[in-house]
């Protein structure tokens, strides 16, 4: 049910929540009892900032982990609600910082896949770098960026939602971008379209 390491924990450390639409699985400054998986559905996290600004975080949908930070926290330092209905797994905080202490291998396999999870996040700070709204849309559909919403995709890039619907549309009228549906979005192959 979980990925390695994970799967190798006590049952009695997992728990699975059903939620609708709307629900929220913690909000920012909730205690930090676990990290998260998503079975099915979708949970996006935000931080809403000093300025009352909320910047989405992260989109997680169907297998991915989240809010590993709260192995090192006292409190969730964001809110997570579910954008669609969603199953989610928490696993207690005390079984995984317990398990580390005693396995190194688990540890390892913990530290492997948060590094692959701070090259995600190094790619957004490289979208972020990239002034132009078509070419930073374009590079984010390229990276696989465009998983939830648009709004959702535009507030993790660091777009308003109008200046990425533009983008879209523009990248798809000149070919750089093929429309799959309402929403999503996919790479021309190379060669075709031109950047503005």
């Amino acid at each position: 049910m979980l990925p390695a390491p994970f799967n190798a924990l006590d049952k009695k450390s997992l728990s699975q929540t059903v939620y609708e639409t709307g629900d929220h699985v913690f909000r920012q400054g909730d205690p930090a009892k676990g990290i998260f998986f998503v079975l099915s559905g979708a949970v996006c996290l935000t931080r809403v900032t000093e300025s009352g600004n909320a910047v989405t975080i992260f989109n997680a949908h169907s297998g991915d982990m989240f809010a590993e930070a709260s192995l090192y926290s006292d409190c969730y330092h964001c809110d997570a609600m579910c954008t669609v209905p969603s199953r989610v797994i928490r696993v207690a905080k005390q079984a995984i910082v317990s398990r580390q202490r005693e396995d190194p291998a688990f540890s390892d396999a913990i530290t492997q896949r948060l590094a692959a999870q701070v090259q995600s996040y190094r790619q957004l700070l490289t979208l972020h770098a990239v002034k132009s709204a078509h070419e930073r849309v374009l590079l984010a559909v390229e990276l696989g960026k465009l998983t939830g919403s648009v709004t959702q995709f535009a507030s993790q890039i660091g777009l308003t939602k109008e200046a990425c619907y533009r983008a879209l549309r523009d990248l798809s009228d000149r070919g750089l971008l093929i429309k799959t549906g309402r929403g999503r979005y996919v790479p021309a192959p190379r060669g075709k379209g031109r950047l503005p």
